[in-house]
């Protein structure tokens, strides 16, 4: 800016000596234009490279965190990315969700990825970026989704997934193009493998995480219709001293635990409110909330609860089930361990481990001190505190992020900014 300055004073001076000879005025004009047109130029380059260099910034620290982290992975480059996913061509879409596209594609090597291509419009959506990296690559279990690598160009953020074949559980369960049938046995399979890996995020890490977002459209499954836990965006690291935080609400309405969804208060057994309400999906192959069904039954823990003290649990089971043989007492097994997972108070769930143990029949599932929750409940867990009326906690701000398509969506994903 000086520089462009001190050229302008030269302009005028030189105007001024040359202007007290009309002889003179061709070359006047000449010189003046000259200048001009050279200071304007360096002002332009000026501004580029100051533009150029704000924009690199974000990219060289987030290079910079990712070259930290302890077994980094894979770097890919834009091409190959771009390439793999044919231009990210609409027909390579997997889905869509609150923070990008998840695109298949081919590796130059042969092998079948799951490419996200990160909103570029989002700070959040590079935050994500760099928790997802940061958790995944040094989590390694078989039933949590591998992280191949990424990429970063630009203004561009690429997660690259192992690629499953059978999508997610969502689309298995409730979306009419994409739905599998499964049987009991191979439900029961998916909710083992899912406690597993939550069990291990909570208990087997170096340090504990907890998902924040547990649902059916994040449990993928592979070829052999082995569940795997994905999308770790919204996930929170604990330390060994920290029994609890109070951090913002993220997450998906319906599946938030109360003590999160009203106060912000987080631990591990907001996951296992999260895991009771996706094995009652699984269960009954319906939502957990919806508006058409008749009233008692428009909420599906407490339709569930309502079977179980009128002494038929059995009636919650998906219909589609109930044509084919089916063990009675392990369908009110899995039923009443849900009930267990989503026990209003936090202090009352179960750990992920003790769930394992339950689901494969090695600990007794005891329901004698088990309490229906309160519509309440229900109601912290299904709308944000804007709409809560009474159950708002006075939050500042909110935000909602579609983390699945519209036609397949099975709950608004939501960022709220709660006190501490």
């Amino acid at each position: 800016m000086l520089c462009a300055w001190m050229m302008v004073r030269l302009i005028v001076c030189r105007v001024n000596w040359y202007a007290d000879s009309k002889r003179n005025l061709p070359l006047v004009l000449g010189i003046s234009v000259s200048l001009i047109v050279f200071a304007a130029v360096a002002l332009s380059l000026l501004v580029w490279r100051r533009r150029v260099r704000s924009r690199s910034l974000p990219l060289i620290a987030d290079r910079d965190e990712i070259m930290k982290i302890e077994g980094r992975p894979t770097l890919f480059s834009y091409k190959e990315l771009k390439d793999a996913t044919k231009n990210f061509h609409i027909d390579s879409k997997l889905g869509e969700g609150g923070f990008g596209i998840v695109y298949k594609g081919i590796l130059y090597d042969g092998s079948e990825v799951a490419v996200k291509q990160l909103s570029t419009k989002s700070r959040q959506g590079n935050e994500e970026f760099l928790n997802e990296v940061t958790l995944i690559t040094g989590v390694q279990h078989r039933n949590l989704v591998k992280l191949r690598g990424c990429c970063l160009k630009g203004r561009e953020r690429l997660l690259v997934y192992e690629y499953l074949e059978n999508k997610s559980l969502y689309q298995a369960l409730f979306d009419p193009g994409k739905r599998l049938h499964l049987n009991w046995r191979t439900r029961v399979k998916i909710l083992v493998g899912t406690a597993r890996g939550l069990a291990y995020l909570h208990e087997g890490c170096q340090a504990r995480i907890v998902h924040r977002d547990i649902k059916s459209s994040n449990i993928l499954l592979d070829k052999e219709l082995n569940p795997k836990i994905a999308d770790f965006g919204l996930a929170r690291l604990f330390t060994d001293d920290e029994s609890h935080v109070s951090t913002r609400v993220a997450g998906t309405l319906g599946y938030l635990a109360p003590e999160y969804a009203m106060r912000g208060q987080l631990t591990e057994k907001a996951d296992v409110f999260s895991f009771g309400i996706m094995t009652l999906e699984v269960v009954s192959g319906r939502k957990n909330f919806n508006a058409r069904l008749p009233v008692e039954e428009t909420y599906l823990l407490d339709w569930t609860w309502t079977l179980h003290d009128g002494g038929n649990i059995l009636a919650v089971l998906d219909p589609l089930l109930m044509d084919e043989p089916y063990p009675e007492e392990e369908v009110k097994r899995v039923t009443e361990i849900a009930l267990l997972c989503t026990q209003s108070l936090a202090s009352m769930r179960p750990s992920m481990s003790h769930v394992v143990s339950m689901l494969i029949g090695e600990s007794e599932v005891k329901t004698s001190n088990a309490t229906k929750p309160s519509i309440r409940m229900f109601s912290s867990s299904l709308l944000p505190p804007s709409r809560q009326g009474s159950l708002s906690c006075g939050q500042s701000h909110s935000s909602f992020h579609s983390r699945i398509p519209s036609s397949t969506q099975n709950g608004s994903s939501i960022s709220i900014l709660s006190p501490r």
